[in-house]
């Protein structure tokens, strides 16, 4: 602990964002960095608890107290050095992670603990800019070959770790690019591209191979329509040619709304959206006559998004960005507390009201408010959405369970011309892959796992979204991570 007073001394500073009035026009990362000295200040006042519960509550149990105590003394190598060795991946974890550390860091309590994320994407970033992330293949190979199936956080988190340990890894990606739910799914002004490209690039140099727009059997699970025209990759062959098959494909199964008039044109999923204005930025072209890669566009439409998460948070921005006349954002849900509620003490991960850079860039957003139905328009835009019918809902506890209850009279119309569905994922797809190789199914409809991470079928594993249902981009590389322990262990 470089300085035992620095947590009573100096106040929590975050890094902030760029103007709205700038960032509104581009697609550029909204979060701006501290200086080195700010940030060496900022990692002083960890205070090196006798209990980390900043490391408990971590998925890749980074050790905090260590690393911010080499970044507080100015000793970034030493910190990333402590840092890589739990985390393959802070360049992207230190953008888009909630941040469950910070929740249960001892200032916490005092909803004021040490900017831990930022912290951790000023040693990665510095790191990389003092050339000290260079490639680091194994020493040799203990000739056993592996297949990792989805090159999204939690393949290439196993992909990583395997190939280090010796292994040769294959790394197959129906899509066109890398990255799964990092490229695809989450905007470039929260996680630029070249940061994941920039990965990828040092993982080929260590010897990983990757082959993307590559289909395993019948499966169809690439977000959005990339990836048409891809390389077929029959499943038994993969089981034949590896020691061992690992599935990575996450659990895209988008949950829907059933009500009357969801068949009406302008009602789309939120991946869908948000993948295909990603793929715009990229340059991506289509492959097929019968493949659009055209975004979706809000350009002066009023647009309504259906669920309150990180996802619907997305598609407000990048509907601002794109020029909506109007942007709502609604959750069935009640409006969650400014602060720690009591039903979430220290050191549990509060539900608290969460206002992203998104929020602060234009639009509403209305709570314990139901779908009911959509409407139509008249004339031209008949068969098109043209008005939400809403509803006011109570949430109470009736045995021990929250019910939703219609609040009498509490009918209203929201008009829109876009509404975008960010209500979750249900689980794994079960069409293709997962039929092809007959992989049992759990209660909640994912990729059934035997005590580790085995399949039903003794040569499948399934790690991240795919087995534990869809969730945090730092679970799945953490997960990635313990099946390539549990690889290592067994080959």
């Amino acid at each position: 602990m470089g300085d035992p007073t620095g947590f009573l001394r100096i106040k929590r500073k975050q890094s902030g964002y760029r103007p709205v009035e700038e960032r509104i026009n581009d697609y550029s990362e909204v979060e701006t960095k501290l200086s080195d000295g700010d940030r060496q200040a900022q990692a002083s006042r960890c205070m090196d608890c006798g209990v980390p519960f900043c490391h408990w509550a971590c998925p890749v149990a980074n050790v905090m107290p260590e690393w911010q105590d080499r970044v507080y003394r100015g000793d970034w190598a030493g910190a990333w050095a402590i840092l890589q060795d739990t985390n393959p991946f802070p360049e992207f974890t230190g953008r888009v992670c909630p941040a469950l550390c910070e929740a249960s860091c001892v200032l916490g309590a005092n909803d004021e603990p040490v900017t831990i994320r930022q912290n951790e994407l000023a040693v990665i970033e510095k790191a990389w800019q003092m050339g000290i992330v260079t490639p680091q293949p194994p020493r040799k190979r203990n000739g056993k070959k592996v297949a990792v199936v989805g090159a999204g956080p939690a393949g290439l988190s196993a992909a990583y770790f395997l190939n280090r340990a010796g292994f040769s890894v294959t790394v197959y990606e129906a899509d066109r690019k890398l990255g799964g739910y990092l490229r695809y799914g989450i905007p470039d002004f929260k996680l630029d591209k070249s940061f994941i490209d920039r990965r990828v690039r040092l993982m080929e140099a260590e010897g990983v191979v990757f082959k993307t727009n590559h289909r395993i059997g019948s499966a169809l699970f690439g977000f959005g329509t990339g990836g048409s025209g891809a390389e077929i990759v029959e499943a038994k062959d993969l089981e034949t040619s590896f020691d061992l098959v690992l599935l990575t494909i996450g659990a895209r199964e988008a949950r829907d709304l059933k009500a009357p008039g969801r068949e009406n044109a302008g009602i789309v999923q939120a991946l869908d959206y948000l993948s295909l204005q990603n793929r715009a930025i990229a340059g991506e072209r289509a492959g097929e006559k019968d493949e659009s890669l055209e975004p979706i566009t809000a350009f002066g439409k009023r647009v309504v998004v259906i669920g309150g998460g990180d996802t619907g948070s997305d598609c407000v921005g990048t509907a601002n960005r794109q020029g909506a006349a109007k942007v709502t954002q609604i959750e069935v849900l009640p409006k969650p507390p400014e602060h720690r509620p009591d039903s979430a003490p220290w050191p549990l991960w509060p539900t608290v009201l969460k206002t992203s850079s998104s929020h602060l860039e234009g639009g509403e957003r209305l709570w314990s408010v139901n779908t009911k139905s959509f409407k139509s328009g008249e004339g031209a835009k008949k068969g098109s959405v043209d008005a939400i019918q809403l509803c006011r809902v109570d949430w109470k506890m009736e045995n021990g369970r929250w019910n939703m209850i219609e609040v009498p009279g509490s009918d209203f119309e929201i008009g829109a011309d876009l509404v975008l569905l960010a209500m979750g994922f249900t689980h794994v797809v079960q069409q293709g892959l997962v039929a092809d190789l007959n992989l049992e199914t759990d209660e909640r409809g994912n990729i059934r796992t035997k005590g580790s991470f085995h399949t039903s079928n003794a040569k499948v594993w399934a790690a991240g979204d795919s087995r534990n249902g869809a969730s945090l981009v730092v679970r799945a590389i953490a997960d990635g991570r313990a099946a390539a322990e549990a690889i290592i262990q067994t080959l």
